[in-house]
């Protein structure tokens, strides 16, 4: 029995679908998506439902592609808030786990000098406190327009009823501080799950060196102490990799664009082991 992970899905491109559904059972293993499965709603009920019935439990968290407002009508036109209530909707029905459920304990193997290890899937956004010091909340979108790296969230992921994704994030980071503070096991150690990074000095992406302030909030940079973390589970920046920082594993899972993979391994040479 194994805690495996994946984000960046990208259903988007037929390829990834393709190679999707082409995933083997995992009968014993646990997974957790962390974000960007689709931008339709369709897409992500139809992936969500095939994990459920090929993995003993799924555990998602939303990327910012999930949160795109993609159509003018019906299901898709959906905004902000009111997406994602929809996605944990879905989710839900298929008997996926998000961040609105109680955290699960991992009922499998302990890593060593592990007691107790209970996953928390989180969805906390971003702030743009990523950027550079030396440049203004008010200049940010100009500065990284300079080298056309401005994120598309900017047109697709409405923040309503939220005057701005800034507001949202704060929001969301005072519910999990609360959450984890009445609800994490004292004795507990904790696979923590956002698809955007924790830490600023994780976001290597040497070709869009403007997009960092999407990446996530410097609120979170010490939360791999604060909350005891194993491991901490991230997406995002389609930049695979392991990282160690304060004894704490931080794993980027994505899979990417049809061109940023190789599909001769198929989606199962790219599920990360957790646990």
């Amino acid at each position: 029995m194994r805690l495996l992970a994946i984000s960046d899905l990208h259903l988007a491109g037929a390829a990834n679908r393709e190679a999707l559904a082409a995933l083997p059972d995992h009968p014993d293993d646990w997974l957790i998506v962390a974000g960007d499965v689709a931008e339709r709603l369709d897409l992500v009920d139809w992936a969500l439902g095939l994990l459920a019935e090929r993995f003993a439990r799924v555990i998602w968290v939303p990327g910012n592609h999930e949160l795109w407002t993609v159509a003018r009508d019906g299901p898709d036109a959906a905004r902000g808030v009111d997406r994602y209530d929809r996605l944990v909707a879905i989710a839900r029905a298929r008997g996926v786990l998000t961040p609105e459920e109680p955290y699960p304990d991992w009922p499998g193997p302990l890593p060593l000098g592990v007691a107790r290890l209970v996953i928390v899937p989180l969805f906390l956004l971003y702030d743009y406190s990523f950027r550079p010091d030396e440049v203004a909340l008010a200049d940010v979108i100009a500065w990284a327009d300079e080298t056309h790296n401005v994120c598309a969230d900017e047109l697709h992921l409405l923040p309503e009823p939220f005057s701005s994704r800034p507001d949202w994030c704060r929001a969301r980071l005072d519910e999990a501080r609360h959450r984890l503070a009445r609800e994490l096991p004292a004795d507990a150690r904790t696979v923590l799950v956002n698809h955007w990074p924790l830490r600023r000095d994780l976001v290597r992406i040497p070709r869009v060196p403007r997009f960092t302030p999407w990446c996530g909030t410097t609120a979170t940079e010490n939360w791999h102490v604060a909350y005891r973390a194993h491991a901490v589970v991230t997406g995002h920046l389609h930049t695979r990799r392991t990282d160690m920082v304060d004894g704490t594993r931080f794993e980027e899972v994505s899979l990417g664009y049809p061109r940023q993979w190789d599909h001769g391994r198929g989606i199962a040479g790219y599920l990360r082991p957790i646990v």
